[in-house]
């Protein structure tokens, strides 16, 4: 049996490695608050998240599959629960059978038996569920999940394992046949279904037959130890075979909880931004060869799982463009609209919603972030040594149809310099057919590209009122030469007439004048 809810046709490996740029996704775009209002504090939860989302789908059948399952889940969240606690009961169940140290024959059977004991009735409540929901959902991995409970655990199956694990306890004593081999030896040990009792208790006591055995004395450690042996050459095939049934519910169990925990950690978020008031979607994921990106109120998850109030969202329209430029004021959610797109990416391309009223894109073969970090407190290394080391770990990694997210890249040196060291990496991405959105202050970069006004790239800008204020909105417009850090400069020093800040500004300056 295989669940197959989150491929087509594998199944789900939460062993598998991570990408390499996978430490810099969860920094940049903080990753780690979105798994954490996923996962609700299980572990598990928070580790299949976190495979499934780094792990990307490049796939649009691939993601729509996952998708359809999506909606069934939300659909039918409780049943998909059931189904979840379900699967959870029965691997617990199955830790608390007493394992034998020695794996003999007898005890590999024993512990077999008592194992399929335990998952019988988790495997009756299994095709329950699948006879009072399976008709509810409609998306091709549940419909053909509920198929396969109805099929390969129907009456007549469920009634064979009940008959066969009654009898493997051998109440009757047990049954082999052998056959002589090469030097008298026995060979071909089989076991054999005891004969069936179809005589009644008068036709028994009547009978003219009479059983044929022998005894073996207490004190015979040799016969003893030869009839054991013989039971075990016997009971060797049903015990192995038993043992890979009761390894394969439990693999089933194991996978059908993982596949699972996807969704339910995909509920968990939903419900936490549905409380808040916050639209989602199913993304409409196109192929790898379009160019295509549009959204309609994204908004940065992860700023609002962190805040009680909903968060401004922005709409974004660049279909056909290979070249984004963010540029404008201070404080004006720059960052925030780039960690929004990022994580939209993300999200899609794991078959979840994403946190929007709308969202198209192409899918991208990979996703890589370059974001400016704090100074290294070791001093191993300058800001500059450490942003051109990490471009040169995703050039070795970034392929055609990626996607390269960059935060103030290179603003650590004078912005000749940076604006010389960025125009060569973007060129450099736009030839390799690689999708750039770039946040930048750095105006001699931004306006020679604007210049040159190419059709493939979008300029946006923070919007800032006539008054200084932020809106934390994203408009077209030309890069300008300032980013009014002069704005901050008053709102901190000259606003606040008698505030702390404007006392110790004062006192700097006639301390300087001194």
């Amino acid at each position: 049996m295989k669940a197959y809810l989150m491929y087509r046709n594998q199944d789900f490996n939460l062993e598998a490695e991570l990408p390499p740029n996978a430490s810099d996704l969860i920094q940049d775009l903080e990753l780690n608050t979105l798994l954490n209002a996923m996962a609700h504090d299980d572990k598990l939860l928070f580790d299949v998240s976190q495979k499934a989302i780094l792990l990307t789908l490049t796939d649009p059948e691939a993601i729509k599959y996952r998708q359809k399952i999506l909606i069934d889940c939300l659909e039918h969240s409780n049943v998909v629960k059931e189904l979840y606690s379900l699967a959870l009961e029965a691997i617990q169940a199955e830790k608390s059978v007493w394992r034998f140290m020695l794996r003999s024959p007898d005890s590999i059977l024993s512990s077999s038996i008592s194992v399929l004991e335990v998952f019988f009735p988790f495997l009756k409540k299994l095709r329950q569920v699948a006879d009072l929901h399976a008709t509810e959902f409609h998306s091709e991995g549940f419909v053909r999940f509920f198929k396969m409970i109805i099929e390969e655990l129907d009456d007549e199956y469920l009634n064979t394992i009940q008959d066969h694990l009654t009898q493997l306890r051998f109440p009757n004593g047990t049954l082999i046949s052998a056959q002589l081999g090469k030097g008298n030896k026995g060979s071909n040990y089989t076991l054999r279904k005891p004969f069936e009792q179809k005589k009644n208790w008068r036709q028994r006591l009547l009978s003219r037959e009479k059983p044929l055995y022998f005894e073996i004395a207490d004190r015979d450690e040799g016969g003893i130890r030869a009839i054991s042996e013989l039971r075990e050459r016997g009971i060797n095939a049903v015990a192995n075979a038993l043992a890979q049934s009761a390894d394969h519910i439990l693999n089933f169990f194991t996978m059908l909880r993982n596949e699972l925990g996807f969704y339910i950690a995909c509920l968990n978020l939903h419900e936490q931004l549905v409380s808040k008031g916050e639209p989602t979607c199913i993304p409409d994921a196109l192929a790898v060869d379009k160019t295509a990106l549009s959204a309609k109120e994204l908004y940065d998850i992860c700023l609002s799982l962190r805040l009680e109030s909903r968060i401004i969202a922005n709409d974004l329209s660049a279909d056909d463009k290979e070249l984004i430029f963010v540029t404008g004021a201070n404080q004006g959610g720059k960052s925030t609209f780039l960690r929004s797109v990022g994580l939209a990416y993300l999200m899609m391309q794991c078959g979840m919603f994403v946190a929007a009223e709308r969202f198209s894109a192409n899918v991208s073969l990979g996703i890589f972030t370059h974001f400016k970090r704090e100074e290294d407190v070791t001093m191993k290394s300058g800001k500059l040594d450490e942003e051109l080391s990490r471009m040169s770990k995703i050039a070795d990694e970034i392929k055609p149809k990626c996607v390269l997210l960059c935060n103030e890249s290179f603003a650590s040196t004078n912005e000749r310099e940076g604006s010389e060291i960025a125009r060569q990496i973007v060129c450099a991405m736009l030839d390799s057919d690689i999708k750039v959105l770039f946040v930048t202050h750095m105006f001699d970069l931004a306006a020679g590209f604007y210049q040159r006004n190419l059709d493939f790239a979008l300029f946006l800008r923070a919007e800032r009122l006539e008054d200084g204020r932020r809106t934390f909105k994203m408009v077209e417009g030309e890069p300008l030469p300032t980013s009014y850090g002069e704005d901050l400069y008053k709102q901190i020093f000259v606003e606040p007439k008698t505030s702390e800040s404007s006392l110790f500004f004062k006192s700097a300056k006639t301390n300087i004048a001194e």
